[in-house]
């Protein structure tokens, strides 16, 4: 289990350099030192270690004023790219900079990196000439605004969000927001007072919908992600009830909990996937579902139903 830390000892810090200058400056022959600047005394620094303590990502954030902050020195192990560690630490420092009253963060990329943080709802404010300099970086800005405290494709769960409220009634009475997406995770919340029974907690049948509705977000975005196309619907559902809920409740939906081939959907064929979600009464995990979801491909809606 990979986890976010700001590095502290000398033994972190020396690791955070080290991949710092292995991933961004030995590739162009930069020497050892030219990896850190001015910045780093004042700055924020957060990495991602695994179980065993190794640093496998990192990234920086200073400010250039008290409403701008700026991220920098953003870098994942290669043998761990691919793994989602990189809308975790950029997600730590907004997370950072919200709190400290940036209005806007700032980021310069190169090519390679740009479509990962346009998906993390970055705006190109200078594009960078690669065509005849491929070093350019392109220059982009990110207004902080509520909407877009979602990581990873805010405008996807918007408008997931505003689809709920309009074809599913029941979401929008049960106060069910999206809270959080990152790729990797999908997680909600209800308002506990619009969901309350006699005993003074959430109703069963309440976080048996929270739970379910939360794995459909998830594999939702997923089809969008594969660029893929159905109706997603619930063929069967269990639900394990630990402990109640007395608190604001949440429901977290991890992709690794996912079982299923959704490449059926390209040759016109349903698909039938396997998905988990875990209810927690504030951060304690009191519920656990798991649901068989039938994709019905697009020419097959009327089978299956």
């Amino acid at each position: 289990m990979s986890r976010v830390i700001t590095p502290t000892t000398p033994e972190q810090l020396e690791a955070y350099y080290d991949l710092r200058w292995r991933v961004l400056r030995q590739p162009f022959q930069r020497p050892r030192g030219s990896e850190q600047d001015e910045y780093d005394q004042v700055g924020y620094h957060r990495m991602v270690v695994n179980a065993a303590g190794a640093v496998i990502a990192i990234g920086r954030l200073h400010f250039n004023t008290p409403e701008e902050a700026q991220i920098r020195f953003m870098a994942s192990a290669p043998e761990h790219r691919g793994e989602g560690h990189g809308v975790s630490i950029v997600h730590a420092l907004e997370t950072l900079a919200r709190a400290e009253g940036a209005k806007h963060i700032v980021i310069n990329c190169r090519d390679n990196t740009l479509g990962f943080y346009l998906k993390c709802g970055y705006d190109i404010m200078e594009e960078a000439d690669t065509v005849q300099n491929p070093q350019a970086e392109h220059h982009l800005r990110k207004v902080l605004t509520p909407h877009n405290r979602i990581i990873y494709r805010p405008d996807w769960c918007l408008e997931l969000q505003q689809t709920w409220h309009t074809e599913i009634p029941i979401s929008k009475s049960m106060g069910i927001t999206i809270e959080q997406y990152t790729g990797r995770e999908f997680e909600t919340s209800a308002s506990l007072a619009r969901n309350i029974n006699v005993h003074g907690t959430m109703f069963a049948g309440s976080i048996y919908s929270l739970a379910t509705l939360t794995c459909w977000g998830l594999l939702h975005l997923q089809l969008r992600e594969r660029q893929l196309q159905g109706d997603v619907v619930l063929a069967d559902g269990q639900i394990q009830y630990h402990k109640p809920v007395s608190q604001e409740p949440r429901a977290i939906s991890r992709l690794s909990s996912m079982n299923g081939d959704l490449s059926t959907l390209t040759l016109g064929k349903n698909a039938r996937v396997l998905l988990k979600s875990q209810v927690l009464d504030h951060d304690t995990p009191v519920a656990e579902f798991t649901g068989q979801f039938v994709v019905l491909a697009k020419n097959r809606k009327s089978e299956g139903r």
